[in-house]
């Protein structure tokens, strides 16, 4: 099968590396030692085989069917809750249990079961998803030049694969050639590294020829590797074909689950399968991450399990003393009981052995304090309020696909508690997705696009803000939504070809020339549509290409060492066809903070055009070249007040000496091995890159996304702090603050800053040690008066805004600092981070998270925000355009930053009340029950004896109070979502954690122990000497055990029905229902053979349901145990309001639309807002006020 049609495109002109071309490393002499033993025979099976490596099989499964049963049995167990319930089914086969085996062990075995059951579910799904990948199809050389297709788990280390244009790398390949004559490939690591930008790979000389597929009939190679291992960034090899030794480095390495990009085809040979390769080694599992409430209940749990010790302890001491005195001098006290001829078990001889027998039994009794169905109740109910989050249809960006993803259960509820929020800022706040909306040409400004930080400067200044903007001719333009993509630029004077009527219209065309010319982008043509698209490494290069183009400089095609433009021309009006030899790029880096191309044009002049940052660019100009110096100065610092981003355009013409002299140095350099490779390339550069002429500035828009500014204002009312780490310089930073409401007018800047006088004065010096000693005290210096300065202003009500640079920052985290700046900032209203590298990010997040012990979100989109959501309580990934990095580690990913809103002020809310309400109902019916027992067994002289059927008390927590509960934690609402959303202060009760303190939790344990109280009082002193059958006979202990269990069925269930906010009608059929369950069993297990039912036989069709008094007994206790909760809850609601309760009240009036109510439950929040559009217009009410008084 033929190979295809090779590319010809000599990159090794566009690039300054040209791997083919290097020499050995180093490094490449560890080859062969340890470490580095990997040895590959390229497409020589019968050689390879010797060494059993591994095959390219992935798996990301938990158990398999051999391990799936033990595994997860011991998972299972790994609770301590689990643990105690199978303790006690052990010792239910012993003679000391106080009921029969089957009843311990059903419900653990049922609760257990449930629980693998979720795991074997959650597992197949992983499994699917393996078998998907797995049995993806690649071509694979067969032999005799015949590639064929062949499962991704089939390929062994040493194949050679044939991978297709988009394809994903099917293992770790090393590259020997591609469709381009200069076996170079263009790959997108999305997958591995978040990042969208193209990579260039280039082969070795040696295969680079290898272009067909009957090429690699006689192939054969040899490859020394290094082991396997997780970095992603480094790799050492060695090829050896025809006795010759090539260097392999990262540049030949191409990885699995990274796409081949604008290239047709590429011939590799696999290096590393399966769980061998890079991508796998470095699948670490996110950091575990459990809720504060799990924790808390934790520690309930073992608080109940105290009180278990302590009940179970108690009944054996008085057991032990009334055993004993059943038999004193011969003489039986209680001979009714024969304790002259008895077991063990109640022997008075020896009643310490007796007393801690029936410390075990009470051990087992009383177990029912501890809700054996608690964690799969609730993880079952977590997995459905994630399933509510990721079909919520107001969640879902329909522009890009991308509904919410709920990525872990564990959290659900953590989202209604957020305390702080620390949000990156590209490509989160903002789209990261760049618009050429103005520029500097020749002097002159041009573009009169609106930007959103000009709205909110113009908000900020009182003046009215503009939404729309006017061309030169008076039209009205929208500037809100570009209709090309990257291109938001509105100007008459130089659109539509008529920038040749300008005055300088020849600087102009040389400016879109340079636009069009100077970059790396690749062009595409949408074979179905014919549209030209373009692949760059940033959106502002593709924001400039795309610019170019719409103003008549189409940049269509790269071909061999040219770039083709469609170029308007300024006398015939037409678009012609022109083509630009290229003959070197200078890429841009941190360092250089510019990029270059020269090119020869078709009037053989030779060109070097420049552009690159404003600090690095104007020292670079000609003296004949700073015409426009001051006028474009000025509109940059215009331009970055506005919150664009800016770059400064400049050519110069070359003569053919000067290049042929920098163009033999330039490969020189490029070809060199040494350390210092890097200051060799920028050196030379340096020596061609002056004497430039400028031609203008651009200014493109990183656009605010939709909504922002409302959410951040919502996110305030709520209480919650919002911090902002961002990797830009501060002045970009402080605009983005203003444009989405985090700054505003009047509130009080607090700047902790490097660039001082004093520390500039040092850096002239050039003593790097008193530089860090006098900065370090500089820092600290700045926090302490700015802490000063937030004692004073605080006693003003003044707000306070705290920005900071990366450098600053660095010496602000230092253990015997980071105290005070988080006082500091903890102190101000906004807190904004500039200049922050990932790890600073990291650690401001954990600082926040830890010192203040709140919960703290983070919320970002890139690689480099990937820490930052690790460290904090819940991580929020943006599936934005900087690739899958942030949203494959993070807790739950959304497409736009004001989705947060609903996830939070309306999920997270409701999560957190249904959550914490149904722990706490959870505690309260077994509390409940488990006194019950208590307080008979004190009745029965604590001998062990059960007021209940075995099966009734199996069956309590497994069918009749189980489903309500699960209903309660999927439905309940205490207000409707459009009123969530209304009055953000609700979230409130979730930031103060009011449901599930633990003020809450015994308040709801005091009410099951005054429950329990009241079922066995009134239950035993009313049916103690009552007849109760037809024929005079007393009630027996099967009948008060069946009244009390009918009683706390009754109660229990009526309970959550107070408890409940929203009814719909699964709500009544649950809790209805299992109360009419409760009937239905009674006579269906009382019709069994007694052998079965053994005390329930025909209980409640002869003695309980013919009997009045069982009914009104049931009614009365039902309504007195229920009286205390009714009054408590009338008490509160009227004298002691929750937000949720007022809310309701207004809404229930009619009243929620009424502006002087919404304001009066707006003011009792207890956090005052001070960012966002509400605090706004409050501080400027205030200052009005201030104003009107003072002129009074």
């Amino acid at each position: 099968m033929a190979g295809g049609v090779k590319k010809k495109l000599h990159l090794g002109r566009l690039h300054p590396f040209r791997c083919g071309t290097k020499s050995f490393q180093p490094e490449h002499s560890l080859i062969g030692g340890p470490g580095f033993s990997r040895v590959v025979f390229c497409n020589n099976t019968e050689s390879q085989r010797v060494l059993t490596y591994g095959n390219n099989y992935v798996t990301s499964t938990k158990y398999t069917l051999a391990t799936f049963f033990p595994k997860s049995i011991f998972e299972q167990f790994r609770r301590a809750a689990n643990i105690f319930f199978l303790i006690t089914a052990i010792l239910s086969f012993t003679p000391v249990s106080p009921s029969s085996p089957v009843t311990s062990v059903l419900p653990l075995a049922l609760v257990i079961a449930a629980a693998m059951l979720k795991e074997a579910m959650e597992d197949l799904r992983r499994k699917k998803q393996d078998i998907e990948v797995n049995n993806r199809k690649v071509k694979v050389h067969r032999g005799e030049g015949v590639f064929d297709n062949a499962k991704w788990m089939n390929l062994q280390v040493g194949d050679i694969v044939r991978v297709e244009k988009d394809e994903f790398f099917p293992a770790d390949l090393i590259l020997l050639s591609s469709s381009y004559e200069e076996a170079i490939c263009y790959v997108e690591t999305m997958n591995l590294d978040g990042e969208t930008n193209l990579k260039l790979k280039q082969a070795v000389d040696a295969t680079s020829k290898l272009h067909e597929d009957s090429g690699f009939q006689k192939f054969r190679a040899v490859i020394k590797s290094e082991d396997p291992n997780a970095n992603l960034y480094s790799y050492i090899g060695s090829l050896q074909l025809e006795e010759q030794q090539y260097p392999l480095t990262p540049q030949q390495l191409l990885l699995r689950e990274s796409k081949l990009r604008n290239t047709d085809f590429i011939y590799g040979v696999v290096i590393f399968t399966g769980h061998d390769t890079k991508v796998v080694q470095n699948s670490t599992a996110p950091p575990s991450k459990r809720s504060k409430i799990e924790r808390r209940m934790d520690k309930i749990v073992y608080f109940l399990f105290s009180i278990l010790v302590l009940t179970s302890f108690m009944g054996p001491i008085f057991f032990g003393i009334s055993t004993r005195e059943d038999l004193e001098n011969g003489t039986m006290t209680r001979w009714y009981l024969r304790p002259d001829d008895t077991t063990i078990y109640y022997d008075p001889n020896r009643a310490p052995v007796a007393a801690i027998l029936n410390f075990l039994t009470f051990i087992m009794l009383y177990s029912f304090l501890i809700p054996i169905p608690l964690y799969i109740t609730l993880e079952i109910v977590k997995v459905i309020q994630c399933t509510f989050i990721n079909q919520d249809l107001h969640m879902y960006y329909e522009e890009a696909d991308k509904p919410a993803k709920t990525r872990t259960s564990n959290l659900n509820e953590e989202l209604g508690q957020v305390n702080t929020i620390l949000s990156d800022k590209t490509g989160t706040l903002t789209c990261n997705l760049m618009e050429f909306i103005k520029c500097s040409i020749a002097g002159t400004a041009y573009g009169h696009g609106v930007t959103e930080v000009e709205r909110a400067l113009a908000r900020r200044e009182g003046l009215p803000s503009a939404k729309e903007v006017t061309n030169g001719e008076g039209q009205v333009e929208n500037s809100n939504k570009a209709a090309i993509k990257g291109f938001n630029f509105f100007d008459e004077r130089i659109t539509h070809g008529k920038w040749v009527n300008e005055p300088h219209a020849d600087v102009i065309q040389k400016f879109l020339l340079l636009l069009a010319i100077c970059h790396t982008a690749v062009p595409e043509v949408d074979e179905d549509t014919g549209r030209l698209s373009y692949e760059a490494e940033s959106p502002d290069e593709a924001a400039f290409v795309i610019t170019a183009r719409e103003l008549g400089f189409e940049f269509y095609e790269r071909t061999q060492t040219s770039i083709l433009l469609h170029e308007f021309h300024p006398i015939s009006g037409r678009k012609v066809q022109r083509s630009y030899k290229l003959l070197n790029i200078l890429e841009f880096s941190s360092s250089r903070k510019r990029m270059s191309v020269v090119v020869r044009n078709m009037e053989g002049k030779l060109l070097l055009l420049c552009k690159g940052a404003d600090s690095v660019m104007f020292e670079r100009l000609t003296k004949n070249g700073k015409e426009f110096e001051e006028q474009t100065q000025e509109h940059i610092n215009e331009y970055a007040n506005a919150g664009l981003r800016t770059l400064v355009l400049a050519y110069r013409e070359l003569d053919e000496e000067e290049y042929n002299k920098f163009n033999e140095e330039f490969h020189e350099a490029k070809n060199s091995v040494s350390a210092d490779h890097e200051e060799l390339m920028e050196k030379v550069a340096e020596k061609i890159e002056k004497d430039l002429i400028l031609l203008g500035a651009t200014a493109v828009e990183d656009k605010l996304q939709n909504g922002v500014p409302e959410c951040i204002d919502k996110l305030a009312q709520a209480g919650i702090k919002i911090w902002v780490l961002t990797g830009d310089k501060m002045e970009t930073a402080i605009n983005i603050g203003f444009a989405c409401c985090l700054l505003r007018q009047g509130m009080k800047q607090i700047v902790i800053s490097s660039e001082t006088p004093k520390i500039k004065a040092l850096e002239k010096v050039g003593d790097n040690s008193s530089i860090a000693v006098a900065f370090r005290e500089n820092v600290l210096e700045q926090i302490l008066e700015a802490k000063e300065s937030l004692t004073t202003l605080r006693k003003s009500s003044e707000t306070l805004a705290l920005i900071i640079d990366g450098k600053s920052l660095s010496c602000a985290l230092e253990d015997d600092v980071k105290g005070l700046f988080l006082e500091l900032a903890l102190g101000c209203a906004s807190v904004i981070c500039c200049r922050c590298s990932p790890k600073q990010k990291a650690l401001v997040t954990r600082l926040v998270k830890i010192r203040t012990g709140r919960t703290t979100l983070a919320i970002g989109d890139g690689a480099n925000d990937v820490g930052m959501l690790q460290e904090a309580d819940i991580g929020i990934g943006i599936s934005g355009v900087e690739g899958m990095q942030a949203v494959m580690l993070s807790d739950i990913a959304i497409a736009q930053f004001r989705y947060l809103e609903r996830l939070l002020l309306l999920h997270g809310h409701w999560c957190y009340r249904r959550i914490s309400t149904m722990i706490c109902y959870f505690f309260y019916k077994n509390i409940a029950f488990g006194f019950t027992l208590f307080f008979f067994e004190a009745y029965a002289s604590f001998s062990g004896q059960t007021a209940y059927n075995d099966w009734y008390m199996s069956f309590y927590n497994v069918i009749f109070t189980s489903i309500p509960v699960v209903a309660l934690g999927i439905l309940e609402q205490d207000v409707s979502a459009e009123l969530c959303l209304k009055f953000p202060l609700l979230y409130q009760e979730g930031v103060q954690n009011v449901l599930f303190s633990w003020f809450q939790f015994l308040g709801w344990a005091f009410n099951g122990v005054l429950n329990a109280i009241l079922i066995f009082f009134f239950c035993s002193r009313a049916m103690e000497h009552p007849a109760f059958r037809k024929g005079g006979e007393v009630a027996e202990l099967e009948i008060l055990g069946t009244v009390m269990y009918t009683c706390i069925v009754w109660v229990v269930n009526c309970q959550i029905a107070l408890s409940t906010n929203y009814f719909t009608l699964k709500n009544h059929c649950y809790i209805w229902g299992s109360i009419i369950l409760w009937y239905i069993f009674l006579l269906a297990y009382g019709a069994m053979n007694p052998i079965i039912s053994i005390t329930a036989y025909k209980v409640f069709i002869e003695a309980c349901a013919p009997a009045p008094s069982y009914w009104l007994l049931t009614l009365f206790v039902v309504i007195t145990s229920l009286i205390p909760y009714f009054t408590y809850r009338s008490i509160q609601l009227w004298f002691f309001p929750m937000y949720h309760q007022m809310v309701q009240w207004i809404s229930k009036d009619g009243q929620s639309d009424d502006p002087e109510f919404c304001q009066m439950v707006r003011q009792r929040s207890l956090r005052p807002t001070t960012v966002g559009y509400t605090a706004h217009l409050e501080a400027t009410s205030k200052r009005f006020l201030e104003m009107h008084e003072v002129h009074l």
